[in-house]
């Protein structure tokens, strides 16, 4: 049998990696290449506070800034649609009817048919400059966006930005669960996914100022996307420059401080990366009951979702205010977003009840969406019923909550990477509905469109009620497996980095 090989040394890493030897089996067979350079056969290393914190801030330098950023950007740009609204892009690419509806839809079939593909390559190529790449490919589409005189050119550039700005939110869930603990990752997601408040607040400003461009040369909304394009394309630059690809990759820190990352995510039980496709884990992520109900509550939720945020500068224009004053408001919805989202991780950080918090972020959609329905609309009531619709803002909480899940409760990359195609399958089909509900026909009001939104509110209380139950009673039988087992624990952290689904991990327990 070879000798053990003793690993580079450091102050707090000390341990023996196991070579393989030819005709003894392996146990740790599954492990990705990579992760096996750096851990190999060896037991869990014990990280202090200190250097995790430490590591941790290091990590954000590099990684989390990346997400924050371009998910800013994503948000602006994908939104810049409803600021161009009333700066006349509808009367000078002559929309007419649902046309403009059509535009915050179409989209989402980009995205339908980009995602599964680009959560394959996510998990296949390196992750950071794929990513730099579709960056740099949307900031140029939203830069030629400044052509679209009609609903056809509009159209197709709508359907490649779909495409491209599909890498985001699969990326995005696959780096914090790649980079960070299970007890950080819905505050990183509430971080990267906040971008839509921000961008809500950032993106208001820049309309009002760029609303005032008047010009025979070149309209204000040509501007806006010019401007925003050129941004991004600068920005996919630095991307590829700045962001490291992996722990295992990441040559800007030393090789004991990538150690030390890796084992800092130990215990997730959900791996770091594979890039082997495994058809026994994309069988199981079909079959799992777990998976299924996160992708419908994320179509239902959706919905309301898509309609709200796509239509948000016309619901509060129609409530009586102005152009200039809708613009301004739109930063206090923002300001909304913002709270709610990283309020959303911040409870599930604290108290791990991110099931029970889905459910009383919906109560202020129910309430808002009662006084929107019932209360009429006058000068008197806009105020209140601008209220009312920035209470209906709490779902982005539950989504905050719900994204954040599947990259704590699902193990396996395999499962996880068609759990999160799914899952955001799921996003662009709700949003692709959500607008569509909104008709012409309907406004100023829009009774059967909240009405819809309703039911969509009850129907994923009722979903949540049953994950919730599902969750407990699996690692009611996991625990019940311990024992009979002690290897069973959740302490175990044997097998953290063996790809093994959270089904097939004796060790690992869902997060309710």
């Amino acid at each position: 049998m070879a000798e053990p090989k003793i690993a580079q040394p450091h102050p707090q890493v000390e341990r023996l990696e196991r070579l393989d030897t030819e005709g003894i089996p392996d146990k740790h067979a599954t492990m990705d290449a990579e992760i096996r350079e750096y851990v190999g056969d060896s037991d869990a290393v014990d990280i202090d506070e200190a250097t995790s914190t430490r590591l941790r801030r290091m990590i954000d330098r590099r990684v989390l800034i990346v997400m924050l950023g371009t998910y800013f950007l994503q948000s602006l740009d994908k939104n810049a649609l409803s600021f161009s609204a009333i700066m006349g892009i509808q009367t000078d690419a002559h929309l007419v009817g649902q046309d403009y509806n059509w535009l915050h839809s179409i989209i989402y079939f980009g995205i339908l048919a980009a995602e599964f593909p680009t959560v394959i390559l996510v998990q296949k190529v390196p992750i950071a400059k794929y990513l730099a790449a579709n960056i740099f490919l949307w900031g140029l589409t939203i830069a030629m966006t400044c052509f679209g005189n009609s609903f056809g050119v509009l159209m197709v550039l709508r359907i490649l930005l779909g495409i491209f700005e599909s890498v985001s939110q699969p990326a995005f869930l696959l780096l914090s669960a790649m980079w960070y603990t299970r007890k950080e990752q819905a505050v990183i997601v509430s971080f990267w996914f906040g971008m839509n408040g921000v961008q809500g607040i950032c993106g208001g400003l820049i309309a009002y100022g760029i609303s005032h461009i008047h010009s025979h040369v070149i309209k204000s909304w040509q501007v806006l996307y010019i401007i925003l394009g050129g941004i991004t394309c600068v920005w996919a630059v630095f991307v590829l420059w700045w962001m490291p690809d992996s722990p295992m990759r990441a040559k800007c820190w030393s090789y004991e401080d990538r150690l030390l990352m890796i084992e800092r995510v130990r215990a997730n039980q959900t791996g770091i990366q594979n890039r082997k496709l495994k058809r026994s884990q994309v069988i199981e992520a079909i079959k799992d009951p777990q998976i299924w109900c996160y992708v419908l509550i994320q179509v239902i939720i959706q919905i309301p979702s898509g309609g709200l945020g796509s239509f948000s500068t016309i619901i509060i224009s129609n409530f009586g205010f102005t152009s200039l004053q809708t613009d301004l408001l739109s930063m206090g919805t923002g300001f909304i977003q913002c709270c709610i989202m990283l309020g959303s991780g911040w409870l599930v950080r604290h108290y791990s009840r991110a099931i029970i918090f889905q459910m009383l972020f919906l109560v202020p959609n129910i309430v808002g969406t009662i006084v929107l329905m019932t209360v009429p609309i006058s000068h008197s009531t806009r105020v209140g019923l601008l209220f009312a619709y920035w209470l209906t803002m709490s779902f982005w909480g539950m989504t905050v909550i719900l994204m954040a899940a599947v990259a704590r409760n699902v193990a396996g990359q395999t499962k996880k990477s068609v759990s999160t195609a799914a899952l955001f399958v799921a996003w662009a089909v709700g949003n692709i509905i959500g607008p569509q509900l909104f008709q012409s026909k309907d406004a100023p009001r829009y009774f059967t469109c909240f009405s819809v939104q309703m039911g969509c509110y009850v129907l994923d209380l009722i979903l949540l009620s049953i994950l919730w139950w599902y969750l407990r009673r699996e690692n009611a039988k996991k625990d019940a497996v311990q024992v009979v087992d002690e290897s069973a624990a959740e302490t175990n952290l044997s097998n953290a980095f063996d790809d093994l689904t959270d089904k097939e991990n004796p060790n690992f327990r869902y997060m309710t």
